[in-house]
């Protein structure tokens, strides 16, 4: 008879969906920990613009994977996977499941199948996209990804000009999708997984989003990005919630306007989240209110 693989409860859903509350009231329940697979989360020096959880919060259930990089690290989403499954080699000698929660699609993908390898670049591809990057814009580099790698430049932070960058080197060096060259053989893996999708009606998200930029705000945002500002060009810092106040602080916008374009870019990052999430987690798909319904699922995956 074999042994059961301990179990990993990824649990994803757009920004403002409410994965957060809904997971530490799982995890209590069921007397696990919380492993954070958000992109930005892991760095310290951001908190209210990546809607770090909070004090209390953090004090409900065991947290990892939080604050527990500097924007002045070079960081990524095989590297995030490398270190998560050190981290749960150890932990799962304790404990049978752990529930794993975020909207960062590359970074789900990296712990649940990792990426293949990929080939070199001539560094004149790199150079030239850096060029083409610094003369007309980081929505240049988002058409051109649009083009000739739809699928991933579904997924992709389209603020992160690194991501793009590498995306599109791939593709001008050799002729392919970036997403040919991604997670073409699953790994196999030392836990099964769960794989949990939330969803909102989108007037009923995009009104959370709106809400929690505005709250963003009263809770000090503008503080926060102005103490920031001097490390602007950070690939951590290309993301939104901070460059649209960044370009207020140059004089560009009113922070009315910076505002309602951080409304509108985080809801445009959700559509985009959430179209990736309807396609990877279309089997388990479930309102945050649903939380009987999402622990049934859990205890019989579990077998308890």
């Amino acid at each position: 008879m074999s042994v059961q693989k301990p179990l990993l409860i990824a649990i994803t859903g757009p920004t403002a969906v409410g994965k957060t509350s809904l997971c530490i009231e799982l995890a209590q329940q069921l007397d696990i920990e919380i492993l954070s697979c958000d992109a930005r989360q892991v760095f310290k020096e951001l908190n209210i613009g990546v809607a770090r959880p909070t004090i209390e919060e953090l004090a409900a259930v065991p947290h990892h994977f939080i604050a527990n990089k500097s924007i002045h690290q070079a960081y990524s989403a095989g590297q995030f996977g490398r270190e998560v499954l050190s981290f749960l080699e150890q932990y799962f000698k304790s404990k049978q499941a752990i529930i794993m929660t975020g909207g960062s699609g590359l970074y789900i993908k990296a712990v649940l199948y990792g990426f293949d390898e990929f080939p070199d670049v001539p560094e004149g591809i790199r150079q030239q996209l850096n060029e083409d990057l610094e003369k007309h814009g980081i929505d240049f580099l988002v058409k051109e990804l649009e083009e000739k790698d739809p699928e991933y430049a579904k997924l992709v932070d389209r603020y992160n000009s690194r991501r793009l960058i590498r995306a599109l080197e791939i593709c001008r060096s050799t002729g392919q999708p970036y997403s040919f060259f991604r997670s073409k053989k699953k790994r196999d893996n030392f836990f099964d997984h769960l794989l949990i999708g939330l969803q909102r009606d989108r007037t009923e998200l995009y009104t959370r989003i709106n809400q929690r930029v505005n709250l963003m705000l009263t809770a000090g945002l503008l503080e926060e990005a102005k103490q920031l500002h001097i490390h602007k060009d950070l690939n951590a810092l290309q993301t939104v919630g901070y460059q649209e106040l960044f370009a207020h602080f140059e004089g560009e916008t009113s922070l009315q306007e910076a505002t309602q374009l951080i409304q509108q870019n985080t809801r445009r990052y959700a559509k985009r989240q959430t179209t990736w999430i309807r396609k990877e987690a279309s089997e388990h798909l479930f309102h945050p209110s649903e939380a009987a319904a999402i622990m049934d699922l859990i205890k019989t995956r579990l077998s308890i």
